[in-house]
């Protein structure tokens, strides 16, 4: 569905990603691991548009992504939930979603304010809240609930456990979960290797920009050496 080959990225003069490669098959949760500042967020920008890659291909359901605005990767069915979360701090959480709305998809998922209510119930009982009254694991799921309103087929998830409480963490693994069951594909940047295990089928490492590792995620448990080198504080 997804596929990455050899992108180099910068910001500026710095060559932050070398030769990034990577695949993601329909209905995969895969996900991309690493320390901070390995160049997990450049990637799920790189994917998205945000960072244009000086060179290498993103294809996406066989089309080349690469070198188009981010608002057509938008609407060829790729979703982006930033790091930041940005909700917009002034509206409720229903004007939120609103404003994320998209015309429907053939063959994906449709997001609606009810269905979103039931993947998150926390939302459900604060939908009249504004943005800033809500707490930082109700901002991250408005975040996610936001983008499926517009109905992708496929999601970049960006540090989705990033300084919640553990309760929370656990409610957003069941919901990442249940959107796999419901047909949305995945990639998710994260450093909780705990959390990746909840809900991914294989892995990508990367350090300093360059991918050191890929397998699922059984063989990465079994893997104590690469957990080392790449993955322990």
């Amino acid at each position: 569905m997804l596929k990455v080959k050899k992108i180099n990225s910068y910001y500026g003069g710095a060559h932050i990603l070398h030769d990034v490669s990577l695949n993601v098959e329909q209905g995969e949760v895969v996900a991309l691991l690493g320390r901070n500042g390995a160049g997990k967020s450049t990637t799920m920008k790189s994917i998205c548009g945000l960072v244009q890659p000086k060179s290498g291909v993103v294809e996406f359901m066989g089309q080349g992504m690469q070198g188009k605005p981010p608002y057509h990767i938008c609407r060829a069915g790729i979703g982006y939930v930033p790091e930041e979360r940005r909700v917009f701090s002034e509206l409720t959480i229903l004007e939120n979603l609103e404003v994320g709305k998209r015309s429907a998809r053939q063959d994906v998922p449709q997001w609606s304010h009810e269905k979103l209510f039931e993947l998150f119930p926390n939302l459900a009982e604060r939908r009249q809240n504004l943005g800033s009254q809500l707490s930082g694991g109700e901002q991250q799921m408005l975040s996610i609930a936001r983008t499926l309103m517009g109905n992708p087929s496929f999601i970049l998830l960006d540090e989705p456990s990033e300084g919640l409480a553990p309760v929370i963490v656990e409610q957003m693994a069941l919901a990442i979960m249940e959107l796999k069951k419901q047909g949305v594909t995945i990639l998710l940047s994260e450093q909780n290797l705990h959390f990746a295990k909840l809900v991914a089928d294989r892995a990508v490492i990367l350090e300093s920009g360059f991918v050191r590792y890929g397998g699922t995620i059984v063989e990465l448990e079994a893997d104590e050496e690469v957990r080392t080198a790449y993955l322990m504080v």
